[in-house]
């Protein structure tokens, strides 16, 4: 995978991540990937509302070290 941004938002909490998301995605290329990492709880209903709310598509989502591990799609 391809990754043209990466955010660690690991320590904050909401809705930090998310604005954080909104912000970094606002500057790639349509179709270009950006990870997040963040370990705030409500990150997991969080950043797939956002995605739904904005088009954007969520790719995959793992943990690692106690964080999430979100892979987003910017929409076209």
């Amino acid at each position: 995978m391809d990754i043209a941004d990466h955010i660690d938002a690991t320590g904050l909490l909401c809705p930090l991540p998310v604005l954080k998301l909104r912000k970094r995605i606002g500057a790639l290329a349509p179709g270009q990937l950006i990870e997040l990492r963040a370990d705030d709880p409500a990150a997991v209903v969080d950043v797939p509302h956002y995605c739904n709310e904005s088009g954007h598509e969520l790719v995959s989502l793992t943990e690692a070290d106690g964080a999430q591990i979100y892979i987003l799609r910017k929409a076209s």
